[in-house]
């Protein structure tokens, strides 16, 4: 039996600091996810419209880009169990700052920390999985880290629906952070607890990002390309799913039923990650991220077209169906980069991905204006041109680059 447990966790890729670090994601993750859906509709009750909700989405992708690279730079400098540390504690004070202040400054002011700690700390993370495991383990761990991220995604907003539906759109996203702000606390205690020690920081890690764009080969920057044009085509219908849902359309979902379809999606990706992981570790990556791409693209029109819960229901599906291939193009960023500058590569390619789909995301807020189909179609039109770009220039990987 024991033989048998420990096969399993040898399949899983699961050791020590993997523990560690897929506790804190559950903890922190729930706590992120009992209101971050909801912060529109949250922006909104307190007197915002639809600029409000893009300066938000704008904020998400833009200050993901800029944390990302000073997040892979600790991460060198400090080491990863130092680094997430700093990152835990940014996240519970912007938690805390949304629950004493009720308006729409505070929720935006407080962004630029609760929004910060999957950016900055995802190069620390994706270095503890490249140095936990050897290359042909790493989709699977990544695949891990992905789906043990997503049951948060699942249970969060359900809770954070039926806070809503007990104590309103207002007091209830306040609620929401509260308990975040608990969760995250218990993450930081049980991550400094689980996770060793270690010897991973770099006395002079690299300031100059410049320095290390040199050392990106051509076939990560046509991944980089065709992954901002996918990005682009997630990030402009993105903040509007919920408005459009529970809003916009004929016969629109309550936040207990938009909080299932989240629950949808999430459990589609979590079905398919092991299994797509144990084949593409196996060879062939480029061909389930073109799948994923294709799902991508294939979302923001089949939203358009759903005006009520159960086509919706449908919708969500093809939305957790793009997961298909995302902890294979994490992996083929892990493989590419240097071995002394994982997390730097790491957070380089989300500062440049992330500062440019930024734009989408602001731009998303004056699509909407214009027309919900200007919005879903142009996004689409965006997936179909980085999925083209990507059959045509992307290459498979599978060896890391000395």
């Amino acid at each position: 039996m024991r033989v048998r447990g420990k096969k399993l966790l040898d399949f899983l890729a699961i050791e020590r600091n993997m523990t560690g670090l897929l506790l804190m994601v559950i903890l922190v993750g729930l706590g992120e996810k009992l209101a971050e859906r909801f912060l529109p509709i949250y922006l909104i009750a307190l007197g915002g419209g639809a600029l409000s909700i893009g300066i938000l989405n704008g904020l998400d992708n833009l200050l993901s880009a800029l944390y990302s690279y000073p997040g892979g730079y600790l991460a060198d400098r400090l080491g990863t169990k130092k680094s997430l540390l700093v990152f835990n504690l940014l996240a519970m004070f912007g938690f805390l700052v949304v629950v004493l202040i009720p308006s729409q400054l505070a929720v935006i002011g407080a962004s630029f920390f609760f929004l910060s700690w999957t950016a900055i700390s995802l190069p620390a993370t994706m270095k503890l999985i490249a140095q936990a495991l050897p290359m042909n383990r790493r989709t699977m761990g990544v695949s891990l880290h992905s789906l043990v991220r997503r049951i948060p995604m699942v249970l969060g907003p359900v809770m954070g629906g039926v806070m809503i539906g007990l104590w309103g759109e207002k007091t209830g996203v306040r609620a929401a952070f509260a308990i975040a702000f608990i969760l995250a606390g218990v993450a930081l205690a049980a991550q400094q607890i689980l996770i060793r020690p270690d010897s991973s920081a770099i006395e002079r890690p690299e300031k100059n990002p410049m320095v290390i764009f040199k050392l990106m080969s051509p076939a990560l920057k046509n991944l980089l390309i065709s992954d901002i044009l996918i990005r682009f085509c997630e990030q402009i219908p993105y903040a509007f799913a919920v408005v459009w849902a529970m809003k916009s359309i004929e016969n629109p979902v309550s936040a207990f039923q938009f909080g299932i379809l989240t629950t949808i999606e999430m459990a589609v990706a979590m079905l398919i990650y092991i299994p797509v992981a144990w084949l593409a570790d196996k060879g062939n990556k480029k061909i389930f991220v073109v799948i994923t791409f294709c799902f991508f693209t294939a979302f923001p029109i089949i939203l358009y077209h759903s005006r009520s819960f159960w086509p919706l229901a449908g919708a969500f599906v093809v939305r957790g169906l793009k997961e298909f291939g995302e902890p294979t193009r994490k992996s083929l960023i892990l493989d590419l980069a240097p071995n002394e500058r994982k997390a730097a590569m790491f957070g380089l390619y989300y500062l440049i991905r992330d500062v440019v789909v930024s734009i989408a995301a602001f731009g998303g807020a004056l699509l909407w204006m214009v027309d919900p189909a200007v919005n879903f179609y142009g996004a689409s039109l965006f997936g179909a041109l980085g999925t083209i770009w990507f059959i045509l220039k992307g290459e498979d990987f599978r060896r890391p680059l000395p």
